[in-house]
């Protein structure tokens, strides 16, 4: 048996023990939390009511972040790199069986980073070496198009519920750029702020909300005109966004002030705000990214609950997942992944893999 070999059926016995644990418990099981740990290269497959890792997956250097298929199956992973080393590729990993199936080579382009599995057989994703987005066939794994942005550091991005029109926020030149994704043509550039990262569409599609760290603000664009409506000072590193089901609610990590603000959407006003309030993690001083906010959790990866009623916050700094509620923010629960947890997604799909044959928790 090779070393490989022995770790993969030592994952698999940790993975069996966990979702023994929870059958013992009789723990109630409705998503699968998936966290990337960067620094660790790795994916966790975590189930967050109980905290049990249900698995982990290796990937390539340095990922960040991850998004998952329509039918909730696969997922995908950027597998970024470092500025000295970047990265080039994508992992495809398949959810049922906690393996990585596939690794998509997408050079020349590198630093792969925002990633949206938008459609079936559809994958976008920030190549901000070649300053582009990439238009990605999972199967066989091929690059089908690359569109260039044109701009610096183009890092995440949103993309319609029709699959029509990418938009792409671009860090170093305080911009986002609007692809028309039939036509694999740049349509126009958006001055959203300096550091513009955050990224998110209102469900109906008809407004963008862009965060720029830099600027301290968030840029709302209406889509049908392109032209910014409104702009929300936002102290604290805005550094991600994400906007509930029914449309009603913005919520935004702050990275600089270690904050979850939660925005109403109709009256763009701030609704409830509360502090990323966990320990450090014993290095988190030494870290690359350390000195961006010293002493904050430094929170930056979010991603809704599968019911709508919660929401997770990587704090990276802290190697830890905190939970909260929709109404006023209370922490729910605290969830360790060490190794930088950021980006994050969640599925229904519990693996199967990590019980050998048995039955997951119904």
């Amino acid at each position: 048996m090779t070393r490989r070999d022995s770790k993969a059926r030592l994952r698999g016995i940790v993975g069996c023990l966990a979702a023994v644990a929870l059958l013992a418990a009789g723990a109630s099981w409705s998503e699968t939390l998936l966290v990337v740990r960067k620094t660790d290269n790795a994916l966790d497959l975590v189930d967050p009511g109980s905290g049990l890792k249900l698995a982990t997956v290796e990937l390539g250097f340095a990922p960040h972040e991850v998004s998952v298929s329509p039918d909730g199956r696969l997922a995908v992973v950027s597998n970024y790199g470092t500025r000295e080393r970047p990265g080039s590729t994508l992992s495809l990993v398949d959810l049922e069986t906690a393996r990585e199936i596939r690794r998509i080579d997408l050079s020349p382009h590198t630093r792969p980073h925002g990633v949206s599995w938008h459609a079936p057989g559809q994958i976008a994703v920030t190549a901000e070496g070649s300053m582009s987005l990439l238009l990605v066939d999972p199967d066989p794994g091929s690059v089908r198009a690359a569109i260039e942005t044109g701009q610096q550091v183009s890092h995440m991005v949103a993309v319609d519920a029709a699959g029509t029109r990418a938009y792409v926020a671009n860090i170093g030149s305080g911009t986002t750029t609007v692809l028309d994704l039939e036509s694999g043509r740049k349509i126009e550039d958006l001055p959203t702020g300096e550091g513009s990262e955050a990224i998110a569409l209102t469900p109906d599609g008809r407004q963008l909300w862009v965060g720029a760290r830099s600027a301290g603000h968030i840029s709302i664009v209406d889509t049908g005109s392109l032209e910014i409506v409104d702009r929300i000072p936002v102290a604290g590193v805005p550094i991600r966004i994400a906007i509930t089901a029914d449309g009603r609610t913005a919520l935004v990590s702050c990275a600089g002030s270690s904050e979850l603000v939660a925005f109403d959407i109709a009256s763009r006003k701030e609704r409830a705000r509360r502090k990323v309030d966990v320990p450090l993690a014993p290095d988190a001083a030494e870290r690359p990214f350390a000195g961006l906010a010293p002493g904050s959790a430094l929170p930056v990866g979010l991603t809704l609950a599968a019911n709508g009623s919660s929401v997770y916050v990587a704090a990276t700094m802290a190697d830890r997942i905190v939970q909260y509620d929709l109404v006023r923010l209370d922490p729910i629960r605290v969830i360790e992944v060490n190794g930088e947890p950021d980006g994050m997604a969640t599925t229904t799909v519990m693996p199967r893999a990590t019980c050998h044959g048995c039955d997951p928790p119904q």
